[in-house]
């Protein structure tokens, strides 16, 4: 008991640390919300996904609040906290619900609506890439420290490509190696969109700023968590059957 505790501790410090270090790692400045475009939904998703709802939780939500403090957007730590935990929580949640389905869908029904979730996915990849993050960009980094922001050109077909490479990329995993990872996105999404519900009420009438202008920016984050967590997670299952057992219990 005493070495699973110790072992569950770990993984929590290791997370958090993990979760705060990829949301400080770079940031857009969002000026009519006073917030700011980051990276943490890859650590939220990926300790979700492999170590359950409440590692999630715990990682997710005092992870990024720290990295909300760190940055200097104190005002927005308390949401974070309780927003942050609450997608953790369900993106956990979900994910291990998932596997109780592999006994009552067949693998063709599984490769079907996996297949879906990838282009539907990469459709909304596409469509908030070309419309929302296409052009000139600004990054500023508090990990590698970059001297003055740096100013760079996204065109609309890096958006494009990134799109028909996720539908690609979750295709074949669909048809030939794990049907089930539909699982993952889903509970990626449905977790994602609880966030960006909760910075918009959280904006609108306790910030009291223009909070529908952050909107797609928080599906940007969800959906580029989306996109590094999933395969990541793949990666360190097949490197550890021990955290692969984890996940589906």
């Amino acid at each position: 008991m005493r070495a699973y505790l110790t072992t569950q501790s770990c993984i929590l410090s290791v997370f958090t640390a993990l979760v705060c270090l990829a949301t400080i790692s770079f940031t857009v400045y969002v000026p009519s919300t006073r917030g700011y475009f980051n990276i943490g939904e890859t650590m939220v998703y990926t300790a979700a996904i492999l170590f359950g709802p409440f590692i999630g939780a715990f990682a997710g939500g005092v992870g990024s609040m720290l990295a909300d403090v760190l940055l200097g957007y104190y005002y927005y730590a308390p949401a974070t906290l309780v927003i942050k935990a609450v997608e953790g929580f369900v993106v956990g949640f979900l994910s291990r619900r998932g596997y109780a389905l592999l006994e009552v869908y067949t693998r063709r029904e599984l490769r079907i609506f996996t297949a879906m979730m990838g282009i539907l996915i990469g459709a909304l990849v596409g469509f908030l890439g070309i419309f929302y993050y296409s052009g000139f960009a600004e990054l500023n980094s508090r990990v590698f420290p970059l001297g003055n922001s740096v100013f760079f050109f996204i065109p609309m077909e890096f958006w494009l490509g990134i799109g028909v490479f996720f539908v690609f990329t979750v295709c074949i995993l669909a048809f030939k190696f794990e049907p089930e990872y539909g699982f993952t996105i889903v509970s990626c999404v449905f977790g994602g969109l609880l966030m960006v519900l909760g910075y918009f009420l959280y904006e609108q009438f306790l910030l009291g700023v223009f909070a529908l202008a952050e909107v797609p920016i928080n599906v940007g984050q969800m959906t580029i968590g989306l996109i590094v967590a999933t395969p990541l997670v793949k990666i360190v299952k097949r490197a550890s059957p021990q955290v692969k057992s984890q996940t589906q219990n």
